[in-house]
């Protein structure tokens, strides 16, 4: 796990080699970029502490990023704030005061009705149940949490959407990977089987050396016509009707690379204007496109050489930003549009001015998780998760 001193000293480390090796690295560094400082040891701003912090779960809500991380096994995580205008953390939460025993909050945050959000969370190895929350903003800032209870008995949430009305969330339990609903008017909880992985697909993820966190569908999206949309082990996706309650599966399977198929698992969708649902598959890190309509996928390949497509979001300027990579590589920003198709950006470096460091310091992003865009789309945020972890926030369409 790389250390403050490793991000400041790698600079002078890293210029110190060829010229030729010099011109194959990329640095992402746009004009008014910024870092918010979330978690340093160095002040007595509102921080978060160390192994505790990687933040794998964001939402801008006007000038307000909120936030949810992941903790090292028995440490809890935290809920927190930050203000884009103010480039700070206004708030944090600690979850162990809400909710004892939990580990992560990795769902991402899904829009109930008004200003309500939705997140589900993962349990500590000896105590696994995951719990539904609700998050809301209050005044000063104050985040406010509503335990609303365990979906599935014994289960974490591995994944969560809501439906576009906000009444309805939908998601995937872990580890046996049943779909659920939650109706948040009557607080009823429905569980289906057809997508947890079968005993063959469990065979194949043990050959593979592989758990539930590398096959479980690890994000959901919704069409316009109301269908819901995800991944299960074996290379499928599947369809979910919400009126009927009945689950199709598609017949074009994940691009994937022979003989990786296990490795197919969607881990980030977005969802384009024209209602196209672009997905990254987390095995071999391509990126695809399925028309809805005709429910056929095209394969639009890889940003770079490696697996992983951990998020993915539109922009303001029409274009698609992405994650791709991560450990034990670096992770690079890209961007993707019909015309130019794929941009490696390579890896953010943007400007952190906070008490103590009055002067800035430039801060790389090599292990970035999270992307969220503002709902105007003029800005891209990301979260980094490492033992330190901060946030990289930049304007689309510089």
């Amino acid at each position: 796990m790389k250390n403050l001193t490793k991000k400041i000293l790698f600079p002078a480390l890293y210029l110190s080699c060829s010229a030729p090796l010099l011109a194959q690295y990329t640095f992402f560094t746009p004009k008014n970029a910024f870092a918010i400082e979330v978690s340093l040891p160095n002040s007595a701003e509102k921080r978060l502490p160390m192994y505790r912090n990687a933040i794998t779960s964001l939402i801008v809500q006007g000038d307000r990023i909120l936030g949810g991380t992941t903790a090292k096994e028995g440490l809890s995580p935290y809920l927190f704030i930050a203000s884009i205008s103010g480039r700070k953390v206004v708030t944090v939460r600690d979850l162990q005061d809400i909710i004892p025993g939990q580990k992560s909050i990795a769902t991402g945050f899904c829009k109930g009705a008004g200003n309500q959000l939705f997140a589900g969370t993962m349990g500590q190895k000896n105590q696994p149940a995951g719990h539904l929350l609700q998050v809301s903003v209050g005044n000063g800032d104050a985040i406010e949490v509503k335990d609303l209870g365990v979906p599935v008995a014994g289960e974490g949430i591995f994944t969560l959407l809501s439906n576009k009305q906000g009444t309805e969330l939908y998601g995937i339990s872990y580890p046996s990977g049943r779909f659920f609903t939650y109706d948040i008017a009557t607080k009823k909880t429905q569980a289906f089987d057809q997508v947890a992985p079968k005993e063959k697909h469990l065979k194949d993820a043990h050959d593979f050396a592989i758990g539930p966190e590398a096959y479980l569908c690890k994000s959901l999206v919704q069409d316009n016509a109301g269908l819901v949309y995800g991944s299960t082990a074996g290379n499928r996706l599947f369809a979910f009707d919400p009126a009927k309650k009945t689950f199709q599966f598609l017949e074009t399977p994940l691009p994937a690379v022979w003989g990786r198929e296990v490795l197919g698992q969607v881990e980030a969708w977005a969802k384009a204007p024209d209602g196209k649902l672009y997905g990254g598959n987390a095995g071999d890190g391509q990126l695809f496109v399925l028309n809805p309509a005709t429910k056929k996928i095209k394969n639009l390949g890889k940003p770079m050489m490696m697996g992983r497509l951990q998020a993915l979001a539109f922009g303001r300027d029409g274009k698609l930003y992405g994650l791709a990579g991560g450990a034990p590589g670096y992770s690079h920003l890209f961007s993707y549009d019909e015309n130019a198709g794929f941009v490696d950006l390579g890896n953010p470096e943007f400007k952190m001015v906070e008490p103590g460091i009055e002067q800035g310091i430039l801060w790389r992003g090599f292990q970035l998780s999270t992307l969220a865009a503002s709902a105007d789309g003029k800005y891209m945020v990301m979260g980094e998760d490492e033992a330190l972890s901060q946030l990289m926030i930049f304007p689309v369409g510089q």
